[in-house]
């Protein structure tokens, strides 16, 4: 869009850091877990520091990107950027500073942008700048029992974004509804920019031999004769009924679940342990998005049922590359999937296993998904999204 773009993370890099060091400790720091700092004893130096921070703001850092850190391992792991600025700890400060004190935490950036786009609804808030944050969905509001958040805390900080934020961005007209039943004074402030997808390689048939070979050779697969789902596994993504239906269903294709533990539910997954052993799944867990996007183009369909979704970026990438979709109702799905799309009721097991056997069988069907799949997914081309998030920006400004 010929916007500059800073991007600020929250490790533990300072002032205090050399700045010979800071480029180290960002690369460091970006292939590391998480680690929670211990938060300081009363009237300690550092803790009169942290709370002179929440007063007055938090100050970011830069940290020059030089090259001299060999960083190519981490191209798929960086956004695009001009900048990077670091405020030490941040999330973690600013989670701290709105739960004792129902205030979003300020932060202060040398030549701030016109705009703070912050991607996650966050209780922080940049000086200089208009603050817009984004929010994908209300689960934690709409599906109480799939999540494991604070509820109050959520509600809380949900409340006070729709009070403070220059504008709120959300994702679809679904999640658009959903957040006006909770927030309607919210209305003018609130934008549907939709979400887009730029996929790092072809999307057309031109690699289908590269596809079949990459397949085999890392994952034993064969090209159209396996079933793929793709996504964290948690219950709002319904996968504990995929699993069940999936295992009812009278198909020789493999089901390829790919996707981390975000909340092991034994009720979810007590399925699951019997299909990997029968070898009707396979479980992968991380893979780099070239990989994943060979087993996407490769799939005979790919199955994404779930209870809720903000979006649905699965369902976008697959039709993306012309592969068949069975997916459901709720939330944006819809939206998402068009016409081009089998749809199955996400709580009836029976529905969802019906659907897997109608994409296996119907040779028909699984050519007319792969031709209107493209079409579909034009809507939510890159140019497309720029326009809408043009307008939003403009609107703000």
């Amino acid at each position: 869009m010929g916007c500059g773009v800073d991007v600020v993370y929250g490790m533990n890099i300072s002032h205090q850091t050399p700045i010979a060091l800071r480029e180290v400790f960002f690369f460091d720091g970006l292939d590391q877990e998480a680690v929670a700092r211990r938060p300081p004893k009363p009237l300690t130096l550092r803790w009169w520091r942290d709370r002179r921070a929440d007063i007055v703001g938090h100050a970011a850092v830069d940290v020059p990107i030089t090259g001299r850190v060999d960083a190519r391992g981490f191209a798929h792991r960086l956004p695009a950027f001009d900048r990077i600025l670091n405020v030490p700890r941040l999330y973690h400060a600013a989670a701290r500073h709105f739960r004792y004190t129902g205030h979003f935490l300020t932060i202060t950036i040398p030549d701030p942008p016109d705009i703070m786009h912050w991607t996650y609804p966050l209780p922080i808030r940049l000086k200089g700048a208009r603050n817009i944050y984004t929010v994908h969905d209300l689960v934690p509001l709409s599906l109480p029992q799939t999540t494991l958040d604070d509820k109050n805390y959520y509600f809380r900080l949900m409340h006070k974004l729709t009070q403070e934020a220059d504008a709120l961005c959300t994702v679809s007209e679904a999640s658009r509804t959903e957040i006006l039943s909770f927030f309607p004074d919210v209305s003018e402030r609130l934008h549907n920019t939709y979400q887009s997808f730029q996929p790092i390689v072809s999307t057309d048939g031109s690699r289908d031999d590269d596809t079949a070979w990459e397949i085999e050779g890392l994952f034993d697969l064969r090209l159209g004769e396996f079933f793929l789902f793709f996504g964290s596994l948690e219950p709002k993504k319904n996968i504990g009924r995929l699993i069940e239906a999936f295992l009812m269903a009278r198909t020789d294709c493999p089901l390829v679940i790919v996707g981390a533990m975000a909340w092991k539910s034994e009720a979810e997954l007590r399925f699951l342990e019997r299909g990997v052993a029968t070898g009707r799944i396979r479980q992968l867990e991380y893979l780099p998005a070239s990989m994943l996007m060979a087993l996407i183009r490769g799939a005979r369909a790919v199955v994404f049922p779930s209870l809720c979704e903000g979006f649905g970026l699965p369902v976008l990438e697959a039709l993306s590359f012309g592969t068949p979709v069975l997916t459901s109702r709720e939330g944006a799905l819809p939206e998402v999937a068009g016409e081009a799309a089998l749809f199955v009721d996400a709580y009836d097991t029976s529905s969802i296993a019906a659907g897997i056997e109608e994409l296996d069988r119907n040779d028909a069907l699984r050519a007319k998904l792969r031709s209107l799949g493209p079409q579909q997914a034009a809507r939510f081309n890159m140019k497309r999204y720029e326009e809408r998030l043009s307008k939003m920006y403009e609107a703000v400004l």
